[in-house]
């Protein structure tokens, strides 16, 4: 089981900055493409982790352990890195799936999108936290990845944007370690389904207002 996330802050630079942590009563079984703890293994926690839009580091992997060393998280987990303030996490749930989603959406593209001929300057991450509670095979665990990604398509399509998501965006999947494996994870799988609705609906809902980075809450305060 992933317990509920509890939200935590770290100093940095005279600024409180927010964390959310998540962990798990036993080690659970992953997929993801988290910069920390991506690919697919036993995890035991995840961190989502806020930044400053200036946020330059070259390391984002050790920059998250260094974090969860702090927090005195042990074992191997997953770090997410974003500029939303993840304290507007939206959580949502369908069938005993679970999701959590933080949602910037300050760069939308279209995945196949021509090289751009700048760098983007404004950064927007969607990360994706998901519980499935039954134990997933490998091949439906990476099919989990895909349908989490076509539902958050949807939602950003559903919100008139033209794009399937940012270029930072981020997803795991984690689930039970144990027990017989489902074969699929896609969206009219057993669990494929109502993990697609529900991170659609996670999505949609952290989407529809206007959502400023962390750092630019801070200057306007």
């Amino acid at each position: 089981m992933l317990n509920e996330p509890f939200l935590t802050t770290r100093p940095e630079a005279g600024s409180e900055i927010p964390l959310l942590v998540w962990r798990a009563e036993a080690p659970l079984l992953a997929v993801g493409s988290a910069p920390l703890g991506g690919g697919i293994g036993v995890r035991r926690w995840v961190l989502n982790a806020t930044v400053p839009m200036s946020y330059d580091r070259d390391d984002p992997a050790d920059h998250l352990a260094e974090l969860a060393g702090g927090l005195g998280l042990a074992g191997p987990g997953v770090g997410l890195l974003t500029g939303v303030d993840v304290t507007e996490v939206v959580a949502r749930a369908d069938d005993g799936v679970r999701v959590w989603a933080t949602v910037g959406l300050g760069t939308p593209v279209w995945a196949a999108a021509p090289a751009p001929a700048t760098p983007a300057q404004r950064v927007g991450t969607v990360n994706i936290v998901a519980y499935v509670p039954a134990r997933l095979g490998d091949a439906a665990l990476v099919n989990a990845v895909a349908t989490a990604t076509e539902a958050k398509a949807q939602a950003i399509w559903e919100l008139g944007l033209p794009a399937t998501g940012t270029p930072t965006d981020a997803v795991t999947v984690l689930c039970p370690a144990d027990g017989d494996p489902a074969p699929y994870g896609g969206p009219r799988s057993a669990w494929g389904a109502p993990l697609a609705r529900a991170v659609h609906a996670a999505v949609l809902a952290g989407g529809a207002g206007t959502v400023v980075p962390w750092s630019e809450q801070r200057r306007a305060g």
